[in-house]
């Protein structure tokens, strides 16, 4: 089995399976295609996703969407622990991952994933303000209500988690008042080991995609 994705630094649909697939350890080749090189557009060509990444390969089986991704590693590794134990875990869980999946455009235009470069004072717009504050709202109702054995947003790591990975380094990345919630569970989720794996593959790369580097004074993290 193989998971494509595309850049650490960039990719943040790229970061969800990728982060599930590390944080469990699971026993599954990845490779990594950079943004707009000619190796991405010639595998991709022979893609049904697209042109897009990630992608996973099992044999015969071509699953492009992260969302579905997700699903087929949990079927695949029970183990794993996908999603809550409980019925109105799940339930919520898989709400919460749909938000995420289907909406948030204004922090995804106005604060693209960048985990390489801080950018300070940086003035967060209207659209991202309202979306930073929906996603609090989402982290402390799974946190109060489901989060009771461990530190993450249903208490143990699941798909949930997978999926808000990538808000966690846009925060990285800029000034945002989070609350005590959202501040411990964003240290939570940098100080996981694949986290950290994953942030030292984006250092290693030098690669620079246009689009995803905000117009504003920045440093290295």
């Amino acid at each position: 089995m193989k998971l494509v994705i595309a850049d650490y630094n960039y990719s943040s649909w790229s970061m969800r399976p990728w982060m599930f697939v590390r944080y469990h350890k699971l026993d599954i080749e990845i490779e990594r295609l950079m943004f707009e090189s000619q190796e991405l557009r010639r595998q991709m060509e022979r893609s049904f996703s697209n042109g897009k990444v990630p992608v996973l390969i099992d044999g015969p089986i071509e699953v492009w969407d992260t969302i579905a991704i997700l699903e087929y590693l949990n079927e695949k590794f029970p183990h794993s622990g996908g999603w809550p134990e409980s019925a109105d875990g799940r339930a919520v869980a898989r709400a919460v991952c749909a938000e995420m999946h289907s909406s948030f455009q204004g922090l995804r235009s106005d604060i693209p994933m960048n985990c390489r470069r801080y950018f300070p004072s940086y003035e967060v717009g209207e659209r991202a303000k309202k979306d930073i504050d929906r996603i609090q709202h989402l982290w402390r109702y799974c946190r109060e209500k489901f989060g009771h054995q461990g530190p993450w947003l249903f208490g143990n790591f699941t798909i949930a988690d997978a999926m808000y990975a990538p808000v966690v380094m846009r925060f990285r990345s800029v000034d945002v008042d989070l609350d005590e919630v959202s501040q411990a569970y964003c240290k939570t989720m940098n100080e996981s080991e694949a986290v950290r794996e994953w942030l030292q593959h984006a250092q290693q790369e030098s690669h620079v995609f246009d689009e995803d580097e905000l117009d504003w004074p920045s440093e290295l993290l």
